[in-house]
């Protein structure tokens, strides 16, 4: 057995990095595949520099016999396929990385990073073989060889990726991976020693997903049936994907000039009946709130996907943060209720990527979904829920001919109707109006038309969505996060191991359910994580609940939470220097 490699536990992180264009991420793709056909659990999230060439990009792969589902710092092996290694992935060498690269390329900054570095040729091999283009291929095989196993899975991807480019091209780049697998099993001797427990018995029918798929796929089990919107990252793979499935699900498409004209095209398509979504970032949600108040008079419902990354304005258009919730909590001049969730698995994305639906077509309001690039970025093996179970029938009635859209009722629920289906007109107006639709300035009817709006809230309450919970049921001291950093909050909770901390982790952010105020009670301390500078969900919780939080953990560099931060940012606040 190689003393190249070392015995981590659990389970392996490897990174990859290089320029784009070097085909990082399609490397990514065939090592998860066939890690996945040798039957381990696998991780992976992308981080990618705001250009279309150059820069250095990276993406993490964590694999185990056992789930693994979140970031880790720790990189147990690095490989670099070009210098200039960015510094947020230099801070996360240790003396135990195995770094493998070329020397031709790295001269002498190989062995300045901090690992063990190994020398491997792959620009004079993929040179032999017919150009430096190859080189990518050669450091698959070679962590193929490393992992043991998945060469032909290498070659099945080969002829399928590359078929429409040419038999040759196809079988130099399988020579590629041959030539580098060779190498891989000189390192490791054939074996796996740096990973515990066997890989054999895990699921192989599960599927691998990424977080861009997962809501995807929640959209459309529940019923989507329209889509527009200006693309802007990270959220523009929901369109693209939505693209990919339209002339088979019948979706309409429509990428459109500006975000103004998704969002109110998204207001047409709702108003005509359709079940429409508009997909966007934070910058395109801003523009968009004209039409987000628009859709709170007419009572339209639409869902709204925000893909979160930093701002002001265009901040880091690569990069993640939570920092939108006050925009999607308040976006949108004047006062009308919303629903606003943020998923915080990707088996949780599919359901509440449906849910979504349901609850926007039940109560005709606006319903936005908050996401981030390192959650809709990242994509990890998982069994995928029963779509057909998600789906929900229409909602909408024959109007009659006295028909009123906006009639009074005990609940804030009016019957919603469509042009075409029945005999009534369906009114529709960006003014306050009567219960019939038509402009009416009546200072009593304005009273009455806003209050009739907000009792929706009373049963929307009811129907929230309790948040996720793990730990001691005694708990003393609460953790509290919301969306994307369920995962990594969970996986340093479980670090940590303390006796008297629980997580509780919401993916509805408003209205928040009826019954949090008894759990929030309960504890003697409460920590909330979150992904922005100035705690919104901390100050959104004391506005709800009236209870103040003892400790705020921000992350606002651009940068994904690690599991080892959170764990040293959490013992820090317990006192109990558990990093």
């Amino acid at each position: 057995m190689s003393s190249l490699l070392r015995v981590s536990g659990k389970d392996v992180s490897l990174v990859l990095c290089g320029a784009a264009g070097q085909g990082v991420q399609t490397v990514e793709e065939l090592l998860v595949k066939a890690i996945r056909h040798l039957g381990y659990s696998v991780f992976a999230s992308r981080e990618y520099m705001s250009r279309v060439r150059g820069g250095n990009n990276s993406t993490e792969i964590r694999f185990s016999p056992w789930p693994v589902r979140a970031f880790v710092d720790r990189i147990d092996v690095l490989v670099p396929l070009n210098e200039g290694i960015r510094e947020n992935v230099r801070r996360r060498i240790s003396s135990q990385t195995l770094i493998i690269g070329d020397r031709n390329v790295f001269h002498t900054e190989g062995e300045e990073l901090g690992g063990r570095y190994f020398n491997v040729e792959f620009l004079k091999i993929a040179s032999e073989i017919g150009g430096v283009v190859f080189a990518n291929f050669v450091a698959a095989g070679m962590l193929l060889g490393m992992v043991g196993g998945g060469l032909e899975i290498g070659y099945s991807f080969c002829d399928e990726k590359f078929a429409p480019k040419g038999q040759l091209i196809v079988d130099k780049n399988k020579e590629a991976l041959d030539r580098g697998f060779k190498i891989g099993q000189t390192l490791t001797e054939g074996t796996l020693p740096f990973i515990c427990g066997d890989s054999k018995g895990r699921p192989l029918h599960r599927s691998v997903l990424s977080g861009t798929e997962a809501l995807s796929l929640g959209a459309l089990a529940g019923g989507c049936t329209f889509i527009a919107a200006y693309p802007m990252s990270p959220a523009t793979g929901v369109l693209s994907f939505m693209a990919q499935c339209a002339s088979q699900l019948g979706v309409v498409v429509e990428q459109t000039e500006d975000e103004l004209a998704a969002i109110n095209m998204a207001l047409g398509a709702g108003y005509a009946g359709a079940r429409a979504m508009v997909t966007t970032s934070g910058g395109g949600f801003d523009l968009m709130t004209e039409g987000v108040s628009l859709a709170g008079i007419m009572e339209v419902p639409v869902v709204i996907h925000v893909g979160q990354r930093p701002g002001p304005a265009t901040g880091m258009a690569t990069r993640t943060e939570q920092g939108d919730l006050h925009a999607a909590l308040y976006g949108g001049h004047g006062e009308f209720p919303r629903a606003v969730f943020a998923p915080a698995t990707l088996e949780e994305a599919v359901r509440i990527g449906a849910k979504s639906f349901y609850i926007a077509e039940k109560y005709h309001i606006p319903v936005i979904i908050l996401t981030d690039q390192y959650f809709l970025n990242s994509y990890y093996d998982m069994t995928i829920p029963d779509l057909e179970s998600l789906s929900f029938p229409s909602m909408i009635v024959e109007s009659e001919k006295d028909y009123c859209r906006y009639k009074f009722s005990s609940n804030g629920i009016s019957p919603r109707s469509v042009p075409g289906n029945g005999k009534g007109l369906i009114g529709a107006d960006s003014h306050e109006h009567d219960e019939e639709g038509h402009v009416y300035e009546d200072f009593d009817l304005r009273k009455c038309m806003v209050d009739k709006r907000f009792r929706k809230l009373a049963l929307m309450r009811c129907e929230a969505e309790e948040p996720l919970f793990v730990g001691a049921q005694d708990y003393r001291i609460l953790i509290i996060g919301w969306g994307s950093t369920f995962h990594v909050l969970e996986e340093a909770l479980e670090f940590i191991g303390h006796s008297q901390v629980a997580l509780m982790h919401f993916q509805q952010l408003y209205p928040l359910p009826a019954s949090l105020g008894e759990r929030l009670e309960q504890a003697q301390n409460i920590i909330v994580v979150e992904g922005n500078k100035t705690g919104q969900f901390a100050h959104l919780l004391r506005q709800e609940t009236g209870r103040k939080v003892d400790s705020i953990i921000t992350n606002y560099n651009g940068l994904q939470f690690s599991v080892e931060q959170v764990v040293r940012e959490l013992a820090a606040c317990l006192n109990e220097g558990v990093y």
